[in-house]
């Protein structure tokens, strides 16, 4: 598995002071994609809708807003 192409902006074109290290969306060459996020499993775990559930090796993770509206064009329909 490798990472193809980012989806969306890169951090520097988001504004980010350094352009490395911020939220990031990335598509895998197996047709997945992988997200650069912060880590809020634990503020969330418990807040999650009771028809929703995640894995003891999966995380909950946090990008922003801006991260995912200007990913929006990146991402295929189908």
């Amino acid at each position: 598995m490798k990472i193809v192409r980012r989806i969306g902006a890169s951090p520097r074109e988001r504004g980010s002071a350094t352009g490395q290290t911020c939220p990031d969306i990335f598509e895998l060459s197996d047709g997945d994609f992988a997200v650069i996020g912060t880590d809020r499993t634990e503020a969330l775990d418990g807040t999650l809708p009771a028809d929703a559930a995640r894995a003891a090796y999966e995380r909950i993770v946090v990008i922003s807003r801006e991260t995912l509206i200007r990913a929006k064009v990146d991402i295929p329909e189908a």
